[in-house]
């Protein structure tokens, strides 16, 4: 084996190896900053014969990228009742008036949830699918970062103009969400089950990283659900780039991750049929964009040619 291939077999193999130590020790990051920089250090691990050429495009392409989603985490906890005060009944009226009483979250804790003391297969799942969100848009464009290189911008471009969506909504529309509607007595008995769960998981170490992660968290950031709409816009992409078999696992994603979040109390139904509707919206307008620049560049070729 000659010494490049053998970096590029060793390097990648080397990063993996190291990643699953961290998570034995030190547990799951979900803060933007760290888990950004554990896929930065995979994706140089994984381009490490060719790095002279690709980490300035690393820095160039992920740049504004990555700027976008940490302005996002830093200003959304500002949004609580920036514009606005948080709406509490809006949602719940609305929920009750589609899905009836108990609504979905009262009524799947009532049939599923035991408690902390005696969790259950599906309380895991739960727990995984919620913490997919923190890593599944930065490891998708990780992924065409490296393999797919001419389709990271659109789907970039993507991520980025639902979080500042979001955040915008966020603002002029806070909402509260069911395990805090709860504690106020408003919708029945609904617990924040994802923290609970966290602290039965050996390799989450929920009081470092998680905490980090949740420093700048919005409890009234619920209307539409980020999680909701970032789910099916990672199901609405990559649809057809991915082999067919694959499919099941990305037409299950959204509703798995519409499961975890009505059952674990984070979120109404509402709150992710409205996020499902930016993500499609957000998709389609902007692959509209990129589909008219693309025309217009071709276009141009002619005219530059001459």
């Amino acid at each position: 084996m000659s010494p490049r291939n053998g970096l590029r077999l060793w390097v990648p193999a080397a990063y993996l190896a190291a990643s699953v130590v961290m998570i034995a020790t030190v547990g799951v990051p979900t803060s933007r900053d760290l888990v950004f920089l554990w896929f930065a250090l995979g994706m140089a691990a994984f381009s490490v014969t060719d790095l002279r050429r690709r980490v300035p495009r690393l820095v160039l392409e992920w740049g504004p990228f990555i700027a976008v989603l940490l302005l996002y985490d830093r200003l959304r906890g500002f949004a609580d009742g920036l514009v606005f005060p948080a709406r509490e009944f809006p949602q719940i009226h609305l929920e009750a008036a589609l899905f009836g009483r108990p609504i979905p979250t009262v009524w799947l804790q009532s049939h599923l949830w035991d408690g902390g003391s005696d969790l259950h297969w599906w309380d895991y799942a739960t727990w995984l699918v919620y913490l997919s969100h923190f890593f599944a848009t930065l490891v998708v464009a990780a992924v065409l970062w490296t393999w797919a290189h001419d389709r990271f911008a659109r789907f970039a471009t993507m991520v980025c103009v639902l979080a500042l969506s979001g955040f915008a909504t966020y603002a002029l529309y806070p909402a509260v969400p069911p395990w805090l509607a709860a504690r106020h007595g408003t919708i029945g008995e609904s617990n924040r089950l994802v923290g609970i769960v966290w602290h039965h998981v050996p390799i989450a170490h929920y009081g470092s990283l998680f905490e980090k992660g949740q420093h700048y968290a919005n409890n009234v950031a619920a209307m539409p659900s980020l999680h909701g709409a970032y789910a099916l816009l990672i199901a609405l992409f990559l649809w057809r780039i991915v082999p067919r078999w694959t499919r099941v696992l990305l037409a299950l994603y959204p509703p798995a991750m519409a499961f975890a979040l009505v059952y674990s109390g984070e979120h109404y139904l509402v709150d992710i049929i409205a996020g499902w509707a930016y993500a499609v919206v957000t998709f389609f307008v902007v692959s509209l964009w990129f589909e008219r620049r693309a025309r217009r560049a071709v276009a141009l070729e002619p005219a530059l040619a001459d």
